[in-house]
């Protein structure tokens, strides 16, 4: 079965060609490495990824998974390939967190961060580019609570600085990060 990776970061980008790039080129190696995308679907980060995506040689249709936070499935970028329409607005943040094997975090603001959040509570592989402002540079190469997710691993948000850094990270780590949130628990 393929993965899915989850690209989350600012809805507008349009004043920012170095996160423009960094979101194009991420989309398109996930896609050259054989993995699928997922992200909230709308501009921004999320479309520059799926425009990646497609400009890859290995896209195949289905490659991008657009969850909207509206009903409506018109609001999605011209490059998602599977478009779901929650009408769950910011709370549909954990299903792009939950549905991810791992999770690429370029800048944002707090929808992002609540994204990076949901994905280290739902035991996600999280990376984020430190080399853009925005919540990916602050929580970059540092755990998001004193939790012990896995035993073994140097478990924290990994920060990166290229394409090439994340799809070795994530070639590396992404078969070790396999839990499942199985729900609150006292005294966690």
């Amino acid at each position: 079965m393929r993965k899915t990776i989850a690209i989350v970061g600012d809805s507008n980008i349009d004043n920012d060609p170095k996160k423009q790039q960094i979101a194009f080129e991420t989309g398109k190696i996930l896609i050259d490495n054989g993995y699928r995308i997922i992200s909230g679907g709308l501009g921004g980060v999320m479309e520059a990824a799926f425009k990646g995506a497609h400009a890859s040689e290995k896209y195949k249709e289905g490659d991008t998974i657009g969850i909207l936070p509206m009903f409506s499935p018109l609001e999605a970028n011209q490059y998602a390939d599977i478009i779901i329409p929650t009408g769950l607005d910011l709370y549909r943040n954990v299903i792009i967190a939950n549905a991810a094997s791992a999770v690429i975090a370029i800048g944002g603001g707090a929808g992002t961060m609540s994204e990076i959040t949901n994905a280290w509570a739902l035991h996600r592989l999280i990376l984020a580019y430190s080399n853009v402002d925005g919540w990916s540079s602050k929580v970059a190469d540092t755990k998001i609570d004193q939790r012990n997710r896995y035993k073994g691993i140097d478990d924290k948000v990994y920060g990166i600085q290229t394409p090439q850094e994340a799809i070795e990270i994530i070639n590396k780590y992404i078969d070790k990060y396999t839990l499942y949130h199985k729900g609150i628990v006292k005294g966690e």
